[in-house]
């Protein structure tokens, strides 16, 4: 593992705009990522009808435990370590330049497609609330290019923009999710009560009650599924006021927070629908909504149900936006090392006035319009096809690059005798190995579990490319990194080396 310092001059390195965002602003982005009512709408249905049935909200308790572990890890990395592009700077000072190559080109792929996923569920959500309110069907792609073009227009400017309407459409869904919950809360749940051993952690692993095939681990991997997005905290440090404070506080109070919310509304939407109700429902895909609409028509009202469709549409569209302000900073954080010659001076600029990553954004916005028009021009379904097949490409490959940053922390505090004396056996090392050996546990529920979650899409082409898509996007990368370290050695020092020191200097 190579750990030693590079110094790169301050001239050569174009910076993002810092103190563009405090607390508020990293969480609203970092929560929109993970998108709360897309989550629940989403995967707690696929959970209680094909995974650990009512205890559905047992295995979200079980998955908040593993990733706040593996959060512990995480944000103490944060605090010595401030980089735009997060696991390919920690990775890259934990377990060396090759790997943290590989794995910054595997995580800049799960962003990219990660935005053109929720630009097809936005595009579907979209037809489907148009053609409710107004009986007129409007093309999937109308919306599709519409939500492209705000992101690109958005992203472009100060962060501080992007922040504050994710802000808003975040608030709306947390304050329509939490309508729903308490109002089962207060009512007391269905005629038997509310079915409290839904959230005993125990319960998590045993698989829907009366189902032939149902999986507890499917339940639990569509759990932490909905989870994907929350390590974005440590990629908004340089454009944050207090970097070492902010991003690990951030990053801690998502996943506590988002995992105790997850809980309690999973749990009150069982409670509220009725155990054996839930899981009937959950089993049609038509009527798999209903475990939300249901308890929401019943104690609010049928115009609740009507701003809840509402808020699915901007709640895929708040999550799109914060993924491709992740993708444009990875796709920034790997220009600006100027690896290549004209790089630097393309993706990794900064706009001189707006100190965005505005070029890598173009470039995000670009890649990731070609491959809707190529979901379009094949006759793909927004949905069924676009969203899911994309979503689990994405999700495997965070999901392993998840587990080498928890061994990556690891090995940078406790193998780095530099570092040794901040370590902590549980912060450094045990926390994080744990989650590290949980972030592989999910990538084998996900490998023994995506024919399930590709859904009618098991056949096409895609589908059988995505191993080999994300195996590739690590070789690639590793690839890249072996041939500097042995044809430009001055070249290779930069990889992953390009963070901000205390003094909020590029170092």
């Amino acid at each position: 593992m190579i750990n030693e310092p590079f110094n790169a001059p301050a001239t050569d390195v174009q910076r993002l705009r810092k103190n563009s965002v405090g607390l508020f602003g990293v969480l609203f982005m970092t929560v929109a990522t993970a998108a709360p009512i897309t989550a629940m709408l989403g995967n707690v249905p696929i959970a209680v009808g094909s995974g650990n049935g009512q205890y559905a909200p047992a295995g979200y308790l079980v998955a908040t435990i593993i990733l706040a572990l593996f959060a512990v890890g995480y944000s103490q990395m944060a605090k010595y370590i401030t980089a735009t592009g997060a696991f390919y700077g920690f990775i890259s000072h934990g377990l060396g330049r090759v790997i943290g190559m590989a794995s910054g080109m595997a995580v800049t792929l799960t962003y990219i497609v990660f935005e053109a996923a929720l630009v097809g569920i936005f595009a579907f959500f979209c037809q489907d609330l148009v053609m409710t309110m107004t009986a007129v069907k409007i093309h999937w792609m109308v919306f599709a290019l519409l939500m492209l073009g705000a992101n690109g227009v958005l992203c472009y400017f100060d962060l501080s923009l992007a922040a504050k309407v994710l802000g808003l459409c975040l608030c709306l869904e947390i304050l329509m999710l939490g309508m729903m919950a308490f109002a089962v809360l207060f009512h007391g749940g269905d005629a038997q009560g509310l079915h409290v051993e839904s959230i005993n952690p125990l319960n998590a692993f045993k698989p829907a009650e009366g189902i032939a095939g149902a999986s507890a681990g499917l339940g639990l991997f569509f759990a932490f599924w909905s989870w994907v997005g929350f390590e974005s905290t440590a990629m908004y440090g340089e454009e944050s006021r207090d970097p070492k404070r902010i991003v690990p506080l951030a990053t801690m109070l998502a996943v506590v927070g988002i995992g105790v919310f997850y809980v309690f509304v999973s749990w009150m939407a069982v409670a509220g629908t009725g155990p054996a109700e839930a899981i009937r429902l959950a089993q049609n895909p038509a009527t798999a909504a209903e475990l939300f609409y249901g308890p929401t028509r019943t104690y609010l009202g049928e115009w609740a149900v009507t701003l809840f469709k509402i808020l699915v549409v901007t709640g895929s569209f708040a999550c799109g936006m914060a993924f491709h302000n992740c993708a444009s900073r990875y796709i920034y954080a790997m220009g600006r090392e100027n690896l290549f010659d004209c790089l630097g001076r393309s993706i990794g600029r900064t706009h001189s006035r707006h100190g965005s990553p505005h070029v890598a954004s173009t470039c995000q916005s670009v890649i990731a319009t070609l491959i809707v028009l190529g979901f379009w021009a094949a006759g793909k379904d927004p949905y069924a096809d676009m969203y899911t097949l994309l979503a689990i490409l994405g999700t495997m490959g965070i999901m392993i690059v998840q587990a080498l940053c928890a061994f990556a922390v690891i090995a940078y505090f406790h193998f780095t005798p530099d570092n040794r004396l901040n370590a902590n056996w549980f912060k450094t090392f045990l926390a994080p190995l744990i989650g590290g050996i949980a972030m592989l546990y999910v990538v084998y529920l996900l490998w023994t579990n995506m024919d399930f979650a590709a859904g009618s899409a098991v056949d096409s082409i895609l589908y059988k490319l995505i191993p080999y898509i994300v195996a590739a996007s690590f070789l690639l990368g590793g690839g890249i990194a072996l041939y500097f370290k042995y044809f430009d050695k001055i070249k290779y020092q930069v990889i992953g080396r390009i963070v901000m020191d205390d003094q909020r200097s590029i170092a």
